[in-house]
């Protein structure tokens, strides 16, 4: 009998080749696009509601052709309480989310993936540019990165060894450019679909926008400090503000000044210097490690401060409370609470977490 797998199908190219490979390996595949965003928030009353029908019908028209069953779950209200209610809580209090990374691990390896095994699955499968493979020796399962510069394992940290044994990626060792040609060569619909570049949720808006439309926010005025302390100006509330910001702050100080930290306790604002941005250490909370558990003393890695950052070398340190403290060679420019930091050994994910 054929092993049975779920195909996570966006409406995408990368997700409708992933279901191609794997029925051309001979598994049992059906195709599963999620409904995510709910329909109460402004924004998805028009357009954003036309693009989902869009995409549920590019992901049922690819399984038509591939000859697979197709099924839509409602998981809405997972996706507003765990992905757009932390996006929202965390720009309140002055952190900068990665709404992918949260999404990820309560939604796809979350509520998706316990569907699939709660249904007689024996995998699920993702577009995800990402390798896993079993290691003898470990006796673990291993996340690597892809042989690809489309690399999405950053976004994967939070996998755990349940997740990896029953998860395949099929597209780990291919380029983007290559899906492309598969799908054109399959005649398939999405093969030069477009690559959606904005958040899911905030279509055609800033993320400021979309929070103020939509939540009761009481933008509460501040005041911009310099690092001693003195006061620079007022901010028009934390949310409008991130790490590194230099452009809109709303005032002229003289020089060139960026947003180096946030502080919601006191509702200030710190400017600096763009040589103020940069810190060679972090506290991450919420760690994942996949190879191993345990405590980890001392261990070098590669460490990766936002998703399209260059991994830097740098020491990490396990401490109380699944935290982690890494120590850079170089210092790094605008680390960003909320952000995830993922550490790598060579291709291989150590893990990852939050930066606190």
């Amino acid at each position: 009998m054929n092993k049975k797998v779920m195909v996570g199908m966006s409406g995408g190219v990368d997700s409708a080749v992933a279901a191609l490979l794997l029925k051309q390996q001979g598994y049992d595949v059906t195709g599963v696009t999620l409904k995510l965003q709910p329909e109460n928030y402004l924004n998805h009353r028009n357009q954003s509601d036309y693009v989902y029908s869009e995409d549920v019908k590019d992901a049922k028209l690819v399984a038509k052709k591939l000859n697979i069953n197709h099924v839509v779950l409602d998981f809405t209200q997972i996706f507003e309480e765990n992905v757009i209610e932390n996006f929202v809580a965390e720009y309140c209090i002055g952190r900068t989310p990665n709404p992918c990374v949260v999404c990820n691990k309560f939604l796809k390896f979350g509520a998706m993936f316990e569907y699939a095994m709660d249904n007689g699955f024996d995998y699920i499968a993702t577009g995800h540019y990402a390798i896993n493979e079993f290691d003898k020796i470990k006796n673990r399962w291993l996340l690597k990165r892809a042989k690809s510069s489309k690399d999405q394992s950053y976004v994967l940290y939070n996998l755990t060894q349940n997740h990896l044994a029953h998860t395949l990626f099929p597209l780990g060792k291919l380029e983007k450019s290559e899906i492309r040609n598969i799908a054109k060569k399959f005649g398939l619909i999405v093969a030069e679909k477009p690559e959606s570049q904005e958040i899911c949720f905030v279509k055609n808006e800033t993320y400021k926008d979309f929070i103020n439309k939509n939540f009761k926010i009481t933008n509460t005025i501040g005041n911009f400090i310099d690092k001693n302390g003195n006061i620079l100006g007022q901010h028009i509330g934390l949310l409008n503000y991130t790490i590194g910001q230099r452009k809109g702050l709303g005032g002229t100080f003289g020089k060139p000044m960026y947003v180096t930290k946030i502080n919601s306790k006191d509702n200030t604002v710190v400017l600096g210097e763009n040589i103020d941005l940069y810190h060679n250490e972090l506290i991450a909370k919420d760690v994942n490690f996949i190879p191993f558990e345990g405590f980890i003393e001392n261990m070098d890695v590669t460490a990766q401060v936002r998703y399209k950052a260059k991994p830097e070398k740098a020491k990490i340190t396990s401490l109380p409370h699944n935290k982690v403290k890494a120590v850079f060679e170089l210092s790094q420019r605008a680390i960003t609470p909320g952000q995830s930091v993922v550490f790598y050994k060579e291709d291989i994910v150590i893990g990852g977490g939050i930066i606190v």
